[in-house]
């Protein structure tokens, strides 16, 4: 990418609609809008006032009339970007925005890269990382826990209590340097307890903010969830009633699930990316048995496991093994006491489900009883309750949470040391480690492809 290009493309979502916004950055961007917009005044675009909307022309460099519009000119650095910027919006039919996009490239703009704009905001110091990685998640946000997380980390949640704990942990360090560099000046303004002390206040301020990433990959990446249990056990219409419609196929035949169903669906505030599976059973049909096989490697990588048993007829063997084999993998599990709509409720096969398993939910796949329930259960399992999602810091990456874990164990590491009372620049080393981890949430120590990485899952007009 090359970064002092002048860049243009279409910021509204493809398709027909109202209007339609193309947005130009760069230090040429207020030449290129002067070529192709016309204020209805008579003034030209660049002399028009920061941040005014103007009706006028717009026109390709060649002088055809293409439509008329509005347009506003933000000047650096006061801009979404950090740059010179220019907003126009015309029409919103495909082939008019399509027209306009590249009347900009004529003019002198290049096409933006997916991410671009976003990308040179964060070059400029405009957000940090982590607050753009907030901006991608508001974007691709479906509910309102992922909105509040998403707004709340744009808002600089979890890039503010990562400063507080960086700048915290860099003072120790300096200290730590003097002491070091000029042992007889005695220069440092602190004692080894006192950095020590200080290092173990910054462990436990970096295992607190990792410590929500239990709740923040809950609603913004999801859990794996394997929808498990015999065949006939409603395992299908489960499915059906989390994800609101008929996704797969509900008969009264056993073995009609074969091969794994995936969407993604929210119960309370858990995303949930469910799995139906094949009835496990003895069968000799072979295809039936490779459904099954797929039934258990998927149970193997699930976060949750929904075992789904029928309440209205006695427990089976295979119902009793299949118990065993799920208790046995120590996944967190909600078992499901299906079809409790039913005058005939086993009573002992309640009695025996709820003594094997520690989350039990009596439901209704076909009258929709007991989901509310479920939904407290699994956000009881998933959600720390104390967290305010609009205020706390929380982390909601895995790239955050693998740079937050490594700075933990180097700085376990340096503290190990400090209480063995080794030299304090063999101490320094887990300390600099730990500094230069915490530093790549928002960006510090981050390399130019991960960087790359990030802004490319972007659309092109952000």
């Amino acid at each position: 990418m090359k970064i002092l290009d002048t860049i243009a493309a279409i910021s509204t979502p493809y398709g027909k609609g109202g209007v339609a916004l193309i947005r130009i950055s760069g230090a040429e961007a207020f030449c290129v809008g002067e070529r192709i917009f016309f204020p209805a005044g008579g003034q030209s675009l660049p002399s028009l006032p920061h941040g005014k909307m103007v009706y006028g022309e717009i026109r390709s460099p060649d002088g055809v009339s293409l439509d008329d519009g509005m347009a506003v000119r933000f000047e650096s650095p006061r801009s979404f970007t950090g740059e010179d910027t220019v907003e126009i919006t015309c029409h919103g039919g495909i082939l008019i925005t399509e027209k306009v996009l590249a009347a900009a490239l004529a003019a002198g703009a290049r096409a933006a890269e997916a991410g671009e704009f976003t990308r040179r905001a964060y070059i400029s110091g405009k957000m940090r990382l982590s607050e753009a990685e907030a901006l991608g998640n508001l974007l691709e946000a479906k509910t309102d826990s992922q909105l509040t997380l998403a707004r709340n980390g744009m808002k600089g949640g979890l890039a503010n209590r990562t400063e507080s704990i960086y700048r915290e942990l860099k003072q120790t360090l300096s200290s730590v340097w003097a002491a070091i560099d000029f042992p007889e000046e005695d220069l440092s303004e602190m004692s080894r307890g006192e950095i020590e002390e200080a290092a173990s206040h910054a462990l436990n301020g970096i295992r607190r903010l990792a410590a929500t990433y239990g709740t923040g990959r809950a609603v913004t990446e999801g859990i794996p969830t394997v929808i498990c249990g015999r065949t006939n056990a409603g395992k299908s219409s489960v499915y059906n009633r989390i994800l609101g419609y008929d996704a797969a196929i509900v008969t009264d035949i056993e073995g009609t699930t074969r091969d794994v169903l995936r969407q993604t669906a929210t119960l309370g505030k858990t995303l949930l990316l469910l799995c139906d599976t094949a009835g496990l059973r003895q069968t000799d049909d072979r295809v039936e048995s490779i459904g099954m096989e797929r039934t258990r490697a998927e149970m193997k990588k699930a976060g949750l496991i929904l075992a789904v048993f029928d309440a209205s007829r006695p427990l089976s063997e295979e119902d009793l093994a299949l118990a065993e084999e799920i208790t046995a993998t120590g996944i967190p599990t909600v078992a499901l006491l299906n079809k409790i709509d039913r005058e005939e409720s086993d009573g002992i096969t309640i009695a025996t489900i709820r003594q094997r398993f520690a989350h039990t939910v009596a439901v209704s796949a076909a009258e929709g009883d007991g989901f509310d329930r479920l939904a407290e259960v699994i956000d009881g399992l998933f959600i720390d309750g104390s967290i305010d999602m609009g205020r706390d810091a929380v982390v909601t990456g895995a790239r955050q949470y693998a740079a937050l874990t490594l700075a933990a164990e180097a700085l376990e590491s340096a503290l190990a040391d400090l209480r063995a009372g080794l030299p304090l620049d063999l101490c320094c080393v887990g300390m600099e480690h730990a500094l230069s981890s915490l530093g790549e949430v928002d960006g510090r120590e981050l390399g130019e492809e991960i960087v790359a990485e990030i802004f490319s899952r972007f659309c092109v007009g952000k």
